[in-house]
């Protein structure tokens, strides 16, 4: 891989993780203060905790993209590039029929944009990487 190219998927990685672990943090500690930054009301206290749950796994998320960083090697982003995959799609499907169902306020039409888009990117980088190696 030449070099711009991983500097681009480092600072993609950096943005990423930042992003996730950020927001990961807030719903799981403070969603009563991380909600209303993102225009959605604060549920109630059984739904709280389910949030706070996920807050926990998309801090998770954004751990291993900051993990990757901070190990260093291209192998390591390269792998947490590719492992993100199914999880972006994943969540980018269910925000997208979540929001079409009804099933969440139109402030979260942020997330899937935001993983629709990183996945978008995440796949870019990959065919780049894997082109430049040939």
């Amino acid at each position: 891989m030449k070099l711009p190219l991983q500097r681009l998927a480092g600072w993609l990685a950096l943005g990423a993780g930042l992003l996730d672990f950020s927001t990961g943090l807030g719903l799981a500690f403070v969603p009563e203060r991380a909600l209303p930054l993102l225009g959605v009301p604060v549920p109630g206290t059984e739904a709280l905790i389910w949030l706070r749950w996920v807050g926990a796994f998309v801090w998770a998320v954004g751990a291993s993209y900051l993990l990757a960083l901070v190990l260093g090697g291209a192998m390591r982003l390269r792998a947490v590039l590719e492992s993100t995959l199914p999880f972006r799609l994943a969540t980018g499907i269910f925000g997208t029929v979540a929001l079409t169902q009804g099933w969440l306020a139109p402030a979260w039409a942020g997330v899937p944009l935001a993983d629709f888009g990183l996945l978008t990117a995440q796949l870019w980088l990959l065919r780049r990487w894997a082109l430049a190696a040939v």
